[in-house]
């Protein structure tokens, strides 16, 4: 077959998009179980190339894993941005080099009598805002080159602390030698690292022979389908088990667009849309400008875009927006109520076309 005739065929098979929640295997690659479903929604006529995960779970864990297809994949970082749960067992007394049941031992120590109150204090001590140093034992990349393969090669680099928050955490005792971890945390939480810390604080060492995610933002694990299950559904029923390609977007403000609009903005056109922002829209833009810019009453202008005072009090440096010039995104949808992308929208009724579904 020739490579047009080839890229004809391609292009006239209907694309697969959508979110499916999976409950990931131990001992699977988050890349082995995307590479698997992928598989299980390709056909003759359906196109399936396009997919990818919202955050990697190590080969050893289990659990919640929302993987996006074709279009969805454009708004994966939502949910790669969003707070996780997870639920640990931290076996104590030992210490491995890379934090987990999957490396070897290379310390231990002896474990302190453990009772409920010992481990309500230490919870306590890890609420909040805090900083966590990343693990030798990562994807993370230092000078073009991931942190494990230094790791490997018996080289310790040099890593820099990462802002984390614990949003929740829970400790309980399993029996004298494990304890029962669950935790909600911010993006970029390595919990293998939180584990070492919580048994530095009870005095001995420890590391994770248990991992299982059990939230991604909206997400639950009781949501999700195990591959087996996939597999073993027929071939149109698997479809059912997709989400909508928005399912990651967690903005709830929308602006609905003519069939005009809806073909410009797909051109990349961006549209004065003033006399379309309701009440509740234009309430939702300066609330997530004030939530984001905190001291944004130093910084901007508050002008309405109709009334410019030109008092030496409102003069603004020509480096800074003006309130209501300043865009957030929020959903864009056609009169019949579907999707159409993410465009970020101004109180001057300004819209810029962001990301746009093409089905």
């Amino acid at each position: 077959m020739s490579i047009a005739k080839q890229a004809a065929n391609q292009a006239s098979k209907q694309k697969v998009s959508g979110v499916i929640l999976v409950d990931k295997p131990k001992g699977m690659t988050s890349q082995q179980v995307v590479s698997k479903v992928k598989y299980l929604f390709k056909s003759p006529v359906h196109d399936s190339k396009k997919a990818g995960h919202t955050g990697t779970l190590d080969p050893m864990a289990t659990g919640l894993l929302p993987i996006c297809l074709g279009e969805a994949t454009k708004f994966s970082h939502y949910q790669l941005d969003a707070d996780k749960s997870y639920q640990a067992t931290i076996l104590l007394g030992q210490q491995t080099d890379t934090g987990d049941a999957d490396g070897k031992v290379i310390a231990q120590s002896a474990i302190p009598t453990l009772n409920e109150e010992l481990l309500n204090r230490i919870a306590q001590q890890f609420m909040g805002a805090q900083q966590q140093i990343p693990p030798m034992y990562s994807a993370l990349k230092k000078d073009g080159k991931k942190l494990y393969e230094y790791a490997r090669a018996g080289i310790e680099v040099e890593r820099m602390p990462r802002d984390i928050v614990i949003k929740a955490i829970d400790l309980t005792m399993i029996d004298d030698e494990q304890i029962q971890l669950t935790v909600t945390c911010t993006k970029g939480t390595y919990v293998r690292v939180l584990a070492e810390d919580i048994a530095k604080v009870m005095g001995t060492l420890g590391h994770l022979i248990a991992l299982r995610r059990l939230q991604v933002g909206d997400f639950k694990i009781d949501q999700a389908i195990t591959l087996p299950q996939l597999e073993q559904q027929v071939f149109d029923s698997r479809f059912t088990q997709l989400l909508p390609v928005d399912a990651c977007v967690n903005i709830e403000a929308a602006l609905i667009l003519t069939p005009v609009q809806v073909e410009r903005v797909h051109m990349g056109q961006r549209l004065n849309v003033l006399e379309q922002l309701t009440d509740d829209l234009q309430d939702y833009i300066s609330n997530v400008i004030n939530e984001d810019l905190p001291d944004s009453k130093n910084n901007f202008a508050y002008q309405d875009s109709n009334h410019q005072d030109s008092s030496s009090d409102n003069q603004n440096d020509e480096d800074q927006p003006l309130f209501y010039e300043i865009p957030v995104d929020v959903r864009l949808i056609d009169e019949q109520g579907q999707f159409v992308g993410l465009g970020a929208v101004s109180l001057n009724g300004r819209l810029q076309p962001k990301k746009l579904v093409q089905l």
